[in-house]
C-alpha cells in the first residue's frame, strides 16, 4: 500500500547547515549518507514523498544524483536554497487532498488553508496550531527522516493550541 511522506530542509551537500542547526554529524558526507539512510529505511520504491524544499545546497552534487539514491516517487517543492541548484522542479507550492483534508504545501510557512505543510523554520518550531494547523515538516525536527501523514495527524492531535515541539 502507498504511503504518503513529508519532508523538507535537508540540505544535501551544505556542510554550514551542521552547524546552523546543530545537526549531529562530524560532516557534510555523514549527513547525507545518514539523512539517505534514514529515508531508505522508512519509504518504498512505491510510496510518494513531497518533499518542500531546500532539498540540496548548491551543486556540490547533482541534485538527480541525490535523488537516485533515495526511494520514492519525490516531488519538489521549491525552496530559497533550490534556487542555485539544478533541480527541475518549478513548483513553488501545491495543495494536495488527503485524508479528507485539503493541504496546502509551501517551502515557508503560510496560513492560506486549513493545513500547511512546509519547512524553511528548521528548529524553531514542530507544531503551530490556532485557527490554522501549520506542520514544520523539516529534517530538523522528525528525527531528520520523512514522516507519514498519520504520523503528522497524530502528532497535531497531541499538539496544544499555540507553537509546539
Amino acid at each position: 500500500m502507498v504511503k504518503f511522506y513529508f519532508t523538507a530542509d535537508t540540505h544535501f551537500g551544505h556542510h554550514n547547515i551542521i552547524e546552523y542547526t546543530n545537526r549531529p554529524f562530524k560532516s557534510v558526507e555523514h549527513m547525507d549518507m545518514e539523512l539517505n539512510r534514514r529515508w531508505n529505511e522508512r519509504v518504498t520504491d512505491e510510496d510518494i514523498v513531497y518533499h518542500l524544499g531546500d532539498f540540496a545546497f548548491r551543486k556540490i552534487m547533482r541534485v538527480q544524483d541525490y535523488l537516485d539514491q533515495l526511494n520514492g516517487e519525490v516531488i519538489i517543492i521549491r525552496g530559497n536554497h533550490d534556487q542555485s541548484n539544478d533541480i527541475k522542479s518549478k513548483l513553488t507550492s501545491a495543495v494536495i487532498r488527503h485524508g479528507g483534508f485539503d493541504i496546502w504545501m509551501s517551502h515557508e510557512p503560510k496560513a492560506i488553508y486549513k493545513f500547511n505543510f512546509c519547512g524553511h523554520v528548521h528548529t524553531n518550531w514542530r507544531i503551530h496550531k490556532t485557527h490554522n494547523v501549520i506542520v514544520n515538516c523539516g529534517v530538523d525536527v522528525w528525527n531528520f527522516q520523512p514522516i507519514n501523514f498519520e504520523e503528522i495527524m497524530e502528532a497535531i492531535n497531541k499538539a496544544p493550541t499555540g507553537y509546539s515541539m
